[in-house]
């Protein structure tokens, strides 16, 4: 058997939960993305049965926090930078920029009318390629890295936690504009964006200003500061207290999430399915399941706290999932091209709803037969691309 010395050495001093935690994080993103159909639909917004209500609000509110996951991955490894601004930038160039811009043009050329989609990039992604959008998010959190790094050397462990409960309380904040607002559905975002709730005005908020006091503390600065102080701060922990912060922080936030979207859903159907609307409906209905709402915040610290505790980096590690680790950013930007396709053809197959060949566990099962194969389809061409002599890097990333 090899010694842990000897494992160490052969992942190249890499931090091998990250490498875990990226690779379900790509997982939970295809279950995410499987899940939608069962929600989504007809004019925007629509669910067939109680039994769909549940599932999806069971499948996404468990994965919801994937991409706050891959936000603390990148924080607790780029933060504080080792480089110059400019030595930063260009290395996030090549690994970030050039592979999105690369995906940004298939899509706009497979989905659409090219020479629109083409033209609409001056202003923001495609919104036929919806998930791009945490590309632009990414960009805006590492403009600030070099920013954040002298700080970071420097902060004390007490000064971080005032600014991380600040943060934290920040994620309040979209429910308590919910509540204010009486789940009005107001459309504020056009002619293309998706609409949203009109958003009711707080704490320095007015028609003549966006930018209230926790404006620039919410957002994803809360999971850039907690990869932070993950890394600075945070040492090892033993099994019995990480289960007992990790356990508490998943079972509150599974419950505000999950809870959340199967209230607004029962409430719009009003105990009759199917139940359908315009897209603001389900953006409503997804009111606890945004990134910066208090329930995702506290389902990725349980996950990040539980996946550190992960130290396997035997053959598996190096053979499959480290690979699959490399490629994930690659896999993140191409899968919709594969997944579609893939959930249509299991749903084609297996029905839908209680109607479905399996009846009840029609749905929960085709979500995870088309997350898996997807996976499984995309992983496998993302590290066949990424293979390719020279223009592989560009591809993937």
């Amino acid at each position: 058997m090899q010694s842990d010395k000897t494992l160490q050495a052969q992942t190249d001093g890499r931090s091998v939960w990250l490498d875990w935690m990226r690779v379900a994080a790509c997982f939970m993103v295809m279950v995410v993305h499987c899940t939608e159909p069962f929600y989504l639909g007809g004019e925007g917004s629509l669910i067939l049965t109680q039994g769909d209500a549940f599932w999806a609000s069971l499948f996404d509110s468990f994965v919801r926090s994937c991409v706050p996951l891959f936000i603390i991955a990148s924080s607790y490894l780029q933060l504080p930078s080792r480089y110059t601004a400019g030595e930063f930038f260009r290395r996030r160039t090549v690994r970030v920029l050039v592979p999105f811009v690369v995906w940004t043009l298939v899509y706009a050329c497979i989905w659409g009318e090219p020479i629109d989609n083409l033209k609409s990039l001056l202003l923001n992604f495609n919104y036929a390629s919806g998930h791009l959008w945490f590309v632009y998010m990414l960009v805006g959190v590492y403009l600030l890295i070099p920013l954040l790094s002298p700080w970071a050397e420097k902060v004390s462990k007490r000064e971080l936690e005032v600014y991380l409960w600040i943060c934290l309380f920040t994620t309040l904040i979209p429910l308590i504009r919910d509540w204010m607002t009486e789940g009005g559905l107001a459309i504020t975002y056009g002619p293309t964006g998706l609409p949203r709730q009109a958003p009711y005005p707080l704490w320095g908020e007015c028609s003549w200003n966006a930018y209230g006091t926790f404006y620039y503390l919410s957002g994803f600065v809360g999971y850039v500061l907690f990869g932070l102080y993950l890394r600075r701060f945070v040492g090892k922990l033993s099994w019995g207290k990480t289960l007992g912060i990790a356990l508490p922080c998943y079972a509150v936030g599974f419950a505000i999430t999950f809870g959340g979207f199967l209230r607004r859903v029962m409430e719009s159907a009003g105990g009759t399915f199917p139940v359908e609307g315009k897209v603001d409906m389900a953006v409503w209905w997804e009111t606890t399941w945004y990134n910066d709402s208090i329930g995702v915040a506290l389902m990725a610290i349980a996950w990040v706290l539980l996946f550190r505790k992960v130290k396997a980096c035997g053959g598996f590690y190096r053979k499959v999932l480290l690979p699959v680790s490399k490629a994930s950013y690659g896999m993140y930007l191409c899968h919709l091209i594969i997944l579609v396709p893939i959930c249509g053809a299991f749903r084609e197959w297996l029905g839908t709803g209680t109607d479905g060949s399996l009846g009840f566990w029609t749905t929960p099962v085709e979500i995870l037969l088309a997350s898996l194969c997807s996976f499984i389809c995309v992983a496998v061409i993302s590290l066949l691309l990424q293979r390719i002599p020279k223009v592989g890097k560009y591809i993937i990333g």
